[in-house]
């Protein structure tokens, strides 16, 4: 299978390229599309077959569970059981770039295969108005990691994706760079106190503020319950050394904040003015640039762990973790 059409958008899907879309998510194929915060990998979480699709488009392993985006909290509830913490994140935090862990309903249309057998599911309602016309369009959950194959770096752009999985899916709904630039936050409400599983596009520090403390979980490399807790993941090809405050020979830089230091072979800027959401944006298109045979590594500068900057320093800590 190859990329039958790059489905271009500027501020939204004609109703043309909206249905045609839709159609071959309902016929079970693979079309990636934009979201806030990545290009997700979209498959109609109710089949089993789309969804191990996924799973083969990523030589994703089976035992990394899937994100499913639903159009709003109604249509979440028909899938996991509420609690009141879950319906307060809901209300602060959806349309948004969150994703909560919660138990399946009993009848749960989901694939188990999108769970990764687990009894609990990962959920998001996302903002970009893409993906929300497109989850009304198809009229079923649509399971949608990241658009890349597994634990390389997430794409921001349409051009991203095509330089991965062009030839695994069907199509690309090209809607521009992501806003956002990092994947959801994702918190586990399945045990008695709210856990962080990974952090991303929503503060951590505003989740706390809503529904007190989160015990923090580290990696998991048997049986993780979101994406995003592998402990090498988000890696290019070259190493990565992080904090870097001075550069090594053959180094490339990628830079944050007005003052690099000096001799890199190439600097790219997440943020010259030092904005953690800038920086956020601009992170895995920046990886990606520098990922080059002509560098010997990636130099990266210190970025300050809080807000957004805890989401860009767990994809560099996963990044420069020892390959598998």
């Amino acid at each position: 299978m190859i990329a039958e059409r790059v489905i271009r958008v500027t501020e939204r899907l004609t109703p043309a390229d909206l249905d045609h879309a839709a159609a071959l998510l309902r016929a079970g194929e693979l079309v990636a599309f934009p979201t806030e915060t990545v290009y997700g990998l979209g498959a109609d979480a109710t089949n089993d077959a789309a969804v191990a699709a996924i799973f083969e488009a990523k030589a994703r392993p089976r035992f990394n569970p899937l994100i499913v985006h639903v159009i709003d909290e109604a249509a979440a509830r028909r899938l996991v059981r509420f609690d009141e913490r879950a319906a307060i994140l809901a209300r602060r935090f959806w349309p948004g770039p969150l994703s909560l862990v919660l138990p399946r309903t009993p009848d749960c249309p989901v694939s188990l295969l999108a769970s990764a057998g687990l009894d609990s599911l990962a959920l998001r309602v996302p903002a970009h108005p893409l993906p929300r016309a497109l989850i009304r369009a198809v009229g079923r959950p649509i399971a949608a990691p990241s658009a890349n194959r597994s634990g390389r770096v997430s794409p921001t752009t349409a051009e991203h994706v095509l330089d991965e999985l062009d030839g695994r899916i069907a199509a690309v709904l090209d809607g521009g760079a992501c806003r956002v630039g990092v994947e959801s936050t994702v918190v586990d409400l399945t045990g008695p106190r709210p856990r962080l599983l990974r952090p991303g596009g929503a503060a951590a520090e505003a989740i706390e503020a809503a529904v007190g403390p989160l015990e923090r979980a580290g990696a998991d490399e048997t049986a993780p319950r979101s994406p995003g807790m592998l402990a090498s993941h988000y890696a290019p090809s070259l190493p990565l050394r992080l904090d870097a405050r001075e550069v090594r020979p053959q180094e490339a830089l990628l830079a944050f904040g007005p003052r690099p230091p000096r001799g890199a072979k190439e600097v790219r800027w997440l943020s010259r003015k030092g904005d953690l959401v800038e920086a956020a944006a601009n992170l895995f298109a920046a990886l990606r640039a520098l990922d080059r045979p002509e560098f010997g590594a990636i130099a990266v500068m210190p970025i300050p762990e809080h807000g957004i900057g805890l989401a860009i320093n767990d994809r560099l800590r996963r990044a420069a973790a020892p390959r598998p």
